[in-house]
């Protein structure tokens, strides 16, 4: 089954002919270019794909997108509020490589153990939060400059001293 991640939401509609605005969490200003295809989650775990026939960028981290077989506002509505997602190669692609999305896919190491996998990176106005699976257990780690050790990208790891007590929140 291919791989998926997650780079934002349709967040409105724009116009009459079916355009609508997606909000990104690439980390940079994009285009798309070469982009052909992008996947909105109907359903969990449920990607129906959708070609694109055109996209303009609105801000540093909206697009105006055009997708093909929509070509009324009516049917734009239906799409808003969606999760947009891209194939994981088209996402290494797009992704900014200082962007806090980059780090899906990473470990965090915490004073030697592996504690997993980052499976979402969630952006809050003053924190940055990684949820990870900890030993069965949904666990949202709290990105911060005082608790990061060094990121190596190479290996794809997170060293990071967590504050004494929080993993015993998820155990």
């Amino acid at each position: 089954m291919p791989s998926y991640n997650s780079i934002g939401k349709i967040v409105a509609t724009f116009g009459l002919r079916g355009e609508v605005i997606l909000k990104h969490h690439l980390g940079k200003k994009t285009g798309l270019r070469g982009l052909e295809l992008l996947y909105l989650e109907e359903k969990k775990d449920e990607m129906i794909p959708y070609f694109i026939e055109t996209v303009r960028p609105k801000t540093d981290d909206e697009l105006y997108l055009k997708l093909e077989g929509i070509d009324v506002k009516e049917k734009a509505q239906q799409l808003t509020q969606k999760q947009v997602w891209l194939a994981e190669s088209d996402f290494h692609r797009f992704a900014g490589a200082s962007a806090p999305i980059s780090m899906l896919g990473f470990h965090i190491i915490n004073d030697g153990t592996d504690l997993g996998e980052i499976l979402e990176v969630i952006e809050q106005p003053h924190q940055l939060l990684c949820r990870i699976d900890l030993q069965g257990k949904e666990a949202l780690i709290p990105v911060h400059p005082d608790a990061l050790e060094k990121m190596d990208k190479t290996k794809k790891e997170i060293y990071m001293v967590l504050p004494e007590g929080l993993l015993d929140i998820y155990r």
